[in-house]
């Protein structure tokens, strides 16, 4: 008879060619006790003849399977199990195989560097409906996420008082990430009168932090 543990563990299966890389990933998987590994293979082919008959929670797929492309592999099993979450564990970290993945089905992608230490955290989170992304994938994500969305429009209504030139230099470089420092050097002036400046950007716009100077800014399409 089974534990209650063990009962009702999330099941994972997993594909991937390398046998060291297979092996670490099966011993993370094996030491959380609120996983089970229910299955694990070296190709496609393999994955494929189980999963045809056994349910599991999670599938871990390698892209670069040497019989079938993961991508392939990942729409076949969501056809195959449409409730089980697939999540690519890689070495491509490019925008095309990620958007690739995610359009076949996976939701959540890895890289492979600096996996494995927080792997069973995000088997966790991804049988909790959440979308596990190594940072710069995510990044990657919002990227385009963001070039794909129209300009904000310009706010109507009552402009305020007008920016120097400066301040617009100023005011740009602060929506851009940079400290008061680093724009005192790019514009080789003192981080004094940058903060002259900032002080009369609040002013002129109405606000109180840099967050606000630019939400507004942008608003009257102040920025580029």
């Amino acid at each position: 008879m089974q534990s209650p543990a063990v009962a009702t563990a999330i099941t994972v299966a997993l594909v991937e060619d390398d046998s060291r890389t297979r092996e670490r990933l099966c011993h993370v998987i094996a030491a959380e006790p609120s996983l089970r590994l229910a299955f694990s293979a070296s190709t496609a082919a393999e994955l494929l003849a189980w999963f045809v008959d056994n349910p599991v929670d999670v599938l871990l797929v390698d892209l670069g399977l040497p019989d079938l492309s993961g991508l392939e592999l990942i729409q076949r099993c969501c056809r195959m199990q449409p409730a089980c979450a697939a999540m690519v564990i890689t070495m491509f970290g490019d925008e095309a195989n990620m958007l690739r993945a995610f359009e076949a089905g996976a939701r959540g992608y890895l890289l492979k560097d600096g996996t494995e230490s927080d792997l069973a955290t995000h088997v966790l989170s991804l049988h909790a409906g959440g979308s596990p992304m190594t940072p710069i994938i995510a990044r990657q994500l919002l990227a385009r996420w963001r070039a794909d969305q129209p300009p904000p429009a310009s706010r109507t209504g009552p402009q305020p008082e007008a920016l120097s030139r400066r301040e617009t230099e100023v005011l740009d470089l602060i929506a851009r990430g940079f400290t008061y420092a680093e724009i005192a050097q790019q514009m080789a002036i003192s981080v004094t009168t940058v903060q002259t400046h900032v002080r009369n950007i609040y002013g002129k716009l109405g606000v109180h932090n840099r967050s606000e100077a630019v939400f507004e800014a942008r608003q009257y399409g102040l920025l580029r």
